[in-house]
């Protein structure tokens, strides 16, 4: 489906779902499916409080759930979350304003494919009168706009615009939310295969969640003389799982600052140690970070699944060859003898997709 099909297509879904919505309706719309929502995070304090007050007032039967819209958005509506704080929300919701965002020229090949429906009379209005709205709208910048009063009074519209890329991420969001409600300290680990995304999902976790720490896997390679022809033979023996253990995840459990000493592939040595305070949230991210000598240490386990085609093609899109081919020669295939002897998958608390 083409750009003009899709937009198309999402318009008479529009008109379909929402049968008291006016032109200005449909100009929202498209303006969310290019934009965004940006143009209200300014102050995040007074924006959280506006959330939660929206959320007090929802009736029981407020609608739920993502909405598509016709671009890199959805409108996620309030009335199950599922778990999902109010806070978490509000940061998916600036940081999906943050991230850059379409421009006119892509809003003016939808706002022509409205008035193309229009023309065609398709729409629940006439052409007069979208062509009139639209080139109002067009005569003062169009501007971001508030639902019609129609639209208001019949469905009482409360989401909040957040990337459609983070729609996967709520299930994990929901839970990490549950268990800091229920604890003061949570740990959890992101499991999977090369290339899954699982350094980016954590970088992307200490941007939402305050006081979240992260800890890296690959800090823990084994050391030359620890890679014995014994020790690479263990499923999962590749990293320095004991150290792990005793030098992150034992003090994280007590509550205790950990003073780990991260391994400096290019020395070939252990660095200085390096202080780090538990924090609310502490996340592990990477390959064997809940093999079993260590899977009783978190709170909360996920798992990031990778088809084998989606990996070989990342790996060779972000490396050169001769890393490429140690990949495919020696990581890849450890990994695979690691998942199949602890069957991580089988044990995390939760799976994502990974997507292309």
């Amino acid at each position: 489906m083409d750009e003009a099909q899709s937009t198309t297509q999402f318009l008479l879904t529009q008109c379909r779902a929402y049968p008291a919505l006016r032109p200005q309706d449909l100009l929202k719309a498209l303006h969310q499916s290019v934009f965004g929502c940006g143009h209200f995070v300014t102050d995040e304090p007074a924006g959280l409080g506006r959330l939660r007050e929206e959320l007090a007032r929802l009736p029981q039967d407020a609608a739920s759930g993502p909405e598509a819209l016709d671009g890199p958005y959805v409108r996620l509506h309030l009335g199950e979350l599922g778990g999902l704080s109010s806070r978490t929300l509000y940061r998916l919701f600036a940081l999906s304003a943050e991230a850059p965002a379409g421009d006119a020229a892509a809003l003016e090949k939808k706002l022509q494919c409205l008035l193309n429906l229009a023309q065609e009379g398709r729409l629940p209005f006439s052409r007069e009168e979208t062509a009139q709205a639209v080139e109002t709208w067009r005569a003062a910048g169009c501007p971001p706009c508030h639902h019609s009063e129609e639209f208001r009074a019949a469905y009482a519209p409360a989401y909040r615009v957040i990337r459609r890329e983070y729609v996967r991420l709520l299930p994990l969001l929901s839970a990490l939310d549950r268990r800091l409600a229920e604890k003061s300290r949570v740990i959890a680990a992101l499991e999977g295969g090369s290339a899954a995304g699982k350094t980016t999902l954590a970088a992307l976790l200490a941007k939402i969640y305050p006081e979240c720490n992260v800890f890296h896997m690959d800090d823990f390679f084994l050391r030359p003389e620890q890679r014995t022809e014994a020790r690479l033979a263990e499923p999962g023996g590749n990293v320095d799982y004991e150290r792990f253990l005793e030098e992150v995840l034992l003090p994280l459990r007590r509550g205790e600052t950990v003073q780990y000493r991260p391994y400096d592939c290019h020395a070939r040595t252990l660095g200085n140690p390096a202080p780090v305070v538990p924090g609310a949230l502490n996340i592990v991210e990477g390959a064997y970070s809940t093999h079993p000598a260590l899977a009783d240490c978190y709170d909360l386990s996920v798992f990031l699944r990778i088809s084998p085609e989606l990996q070989r093609t990342r790996i060779q899109n972000r490396n050169s060859p001769e890393a490429q081919a140690r990949f495919f020669s020696t990581w890849i295939p450890l990994e695979r003898r690691y998942f199949d002897a602890a069957a991580p998958e089988s044990r995390c608390d939760l799976i994502l997709e990974v997507e292309g």
